[in-house]
């Protein structure tokens, strides 16, 4: 019997098809390392007094200690001169995208700081700004048609007031593969793990989805997008995005305080939102929340603790910020020299119980490799409580979101049985009608294995 040409061609389309999904997924493998770690953000600058990456290598025992596994680096590139803010410029005006900041070492210096941190366990990603560059960036007198122009000018970014850098043209072809290039080069060359990328709503999907499977052709990298609205960049090309969202909420109940409603929403949208392996970063701080909107102390004041066990215990990985552990109780300048000050690590030993919390409990890993979460109802309304459960092994958070003392009672509870306070140890029965007490900015976590 004849075959008709019409059949030959619709299997054709589907066999493309088929091969199309699988090259777009292809870059989307499962990267083990990331199920159970928690991010450190290096602001190097500031890190040490002399601001180097050797100087920084010296911290990296006290940072194994802590317990952090993925070591997230601001920007490492020459910073342009022309249109500079401050003396020393912003990170994020890239004069050179394969190159390092002379202030902080050579390249050399860069890739034996890599090296030890592998050699102790740690994985390094890189802050990537691919949505503009610094006005001595070659790529303006060699490429200008690289640049987005109006009038026949360059022109900063639209809508912003990033005066001290120039908007890249996606439309493109040749300003794209050169950007490619330059993100393959650090992964190929200098062995990092992934980038955590500046902006990334402003570039077009495509676009990453483009690199991500470019970079996972070399190796399992993490990708950490800088972007709480556009889901769509986790179908194909990252793996986390920015938990705004939670963060505006944790900012707000901490200031005026609440019913927990909208925290509670939050979290939810943390799960649903999100296409299957993806997962929200959550933080209460980072190099732009702390420079420019206040200290963890100015905007969450006692409620900080609190805040801090919601973040390791809801979906998503939790980020440490440089100095956080040493009671950063100062804005960090952005344009200037501005040393984080580590004469008091009392805070250290509680992040590090945080941290371990999460490694040691597979309900709190993230994403799908986590477990589900069950909102507890109680009878305050302040108080919020919920259970993370990966098969026998159970987390309990439960906290007042509110400046005075609280007694109250579990009332629908999925999740009964014995269960073990995580910080002193003492053996408790949770059950529906259970009362407890918790005073101001308080919380409890309750394991069971």
């Amino acid at each position: 019997m004849p075959i008709k040409a019409s059949n030959i061609f619709k299997s054709f389309l589907i066999l493309l098809s088929m091969n199309l999904l699988l090259t777009a997924c292809s870059h989307n493998k499962k990267v083990k390392w990331i199920d159970d770690a928690t991010i450190y953000e290096v602001n190097l600058r500031q890190y040490t007094e002399e601001g180097t990456f050797e100087a920084f290598q010296e911290h990296l025992p006290r940072l194994q200690e802590l317990g952090v596994k993925i070591l997230w680096f601001m920007p490492i590139h020459p910073i342009s001169e022309t249109k500079r803010k401050g003396t020393l410029g912003s990170y994020y005006a890239v004069t050179d995208y394969k190159a390092v900041n002379p202030e902080f070492g050579t390249m050399e210096d860069f890739k034996d700081l890599v090296k030890a941190c592998h050699d102790m366990g740690f994985k390094v990603i890189l802050d990537w700004v691919a949505n503009h560059t610094g006005w001595d960036n070659k790529w303006i007198s060699e490429h200008p048609e690289w640049y987005t122009q109006s009038n026949g000018r360059i022109i900063k970014p639209p809508g912003t007031d990033w005066s001290d850098v120039a908007d890249l043209n996606y439309k493109n072809k040749e300003m794209r593969k050169a950007m490619k290039d330059a993100m393959v080069f650090w992964v190929k060359e200098l062995d990092i793990d992934g980038y955590r990328c500046d902006v990334a709503g402003s570039v077009p999907v495509d676009f990453w989805e483009d690199v991500s499977t470019a970079l996972h052709k070399i190796k399992p990298v993490f990708m950490l997008a800088e972007d709480g609205a556009d889901y769509s960049l986790m179908d194909n090309a990252f793996d986390a995005n920015y938990n705004w969202h939670l963060l505006g909420s944790i900012n707000k109940t901490a200031k005026e305080g609440s019913t927990v409603s909208r925290i509670r929403s939050d979290i939810r949208r943390g799960v649903s939102a999100y296409p299957k392996g993806s997962f929200p970063m959550n933080f209460i701080t980072n190099h732009d929340e702390n420079s420019w909107n206040g200290t963890t102390k100015e905007r969450l004041g006692d409620a900080k603790d609190l805040m801090n066990a919601l973040i390791f215990t809801a979906p998503g990985m939790p980020l440490i910020y440089s100095g956080q552990e040493a009671s950063l109780n100062k804005r960090l300048q952005f344009f200037e020299k501005d040393n984080i000050d580590w004469s008091d690590l009392t805070e250290q030993e509680f992040y590090k119980q945080l941290v371990t919390l999460k490694k040691d409990n597979e309900a709190l890993w993230n994403g799908s490799a986590g477990g589900n979460i069950t909102f507890i109802e109680t009878t305050e309304k302040p108080v919020l409580a919920y259970a993370r459960v990966k098969g026998k092994n159970k987390v309990i958070f439960i906290g007042n979101f509110t400046s005075k003392e609280n007694t109250f009672s579990l009332k629908k509870m999925d999740v009964s049985g014995s269960y073990t306070n995580y910080f002193n140890e003492e053996e408790i029965v949770l059950e529906e009608g259970k009362t407890l007490q918790l005073g101001p900015w308080d919380f409890y976590i309750f394991v069971n294995k």
